[in-house]
């Protein structure tokens, strides 16, 4: 017997297991779209984006730039009369847009991001910043075997620096427990 997750389920069923939220309530009265801060920078704005998955298309969803666009503010969730989560939609396709192979060239870099970020997370309950930016530019680094990916940005340290936002040394959390369970429920699909 074969394991059913997520993703491997068709279209719009794999969207609503892994958002937890239900795409045909939406009735595209357009609030999400009216909210969202950075609506007028996507290629198909939240209310298109339901609507490609009530429609089926699921693969154009996946290739819209603007799954890469959402900031995740929730403000198209706090707005929806119908309590579509919009924003764990979107997170939703960003995910499955890994697992299938489907993120652009583009967008790998924000994915190599993210997975540094939650393992510099995971790893001291808090953000260590420069070891955060040490495993992303390496990780880009030996992935596009571009010299200048290291030090294209090393002239804002010193004004982060002045500015007290940038911090040498990290810390880490004193409950290591806790970052562990949180981290284990996530794994788990948030399951008790």
């Amino acid at each position: 017997m074969t394991e059913t997750t997520a993703s491997s389920l068709p279209g719009a069923a794999a969207v609503e297991s892994l958002s937890h939220t239900h795409i045909e309530q939406c009735y595209q009265c357009g609030k999400c779209t009216a909210g969202c801060p950075v609506a007028g920078q996507m290629d198909s704005p939240p209310t298109r984006l339901i609507r490609l998955l009530q429609l089926g298309d699921i693969e154009r969803a996946l290739r819209s730039d603007s799954i890469w666009r959402c900031v995740s503010c929730q403000t198209c969730a706090a707005r929806c009369p119908q309590s579509v989560d919009c924003a764990s939609i979107l997170d939703a396709l960003r995910q499955l847009a890994f697992e299938r192979g489907t993120v652009s060239p583009r967008q790998r870099r924000t994915m190599i991001f993210q997975k540094a970020f939650l393992a510099n997370i995971r790893r001291h309950g808090r953000l260590n910043e420069l070891e955060l930016i040490a495993l992303f530019k390496g990780e880009v680094f030996l992935r596009d075997r571009a010299l200048p990916v290291l030090f294209e940005d090393a002239g804002l340290a010193p004004q982060l620096q002045r500015r007290g936002k940038l911090h040498l040394t990290g810390e880490q959390v004193r409950d290591r427990g806790g970052v562990a369970r949180i981290f284990a429920k996530a794994l788990n699909g948030g399951a008790r």
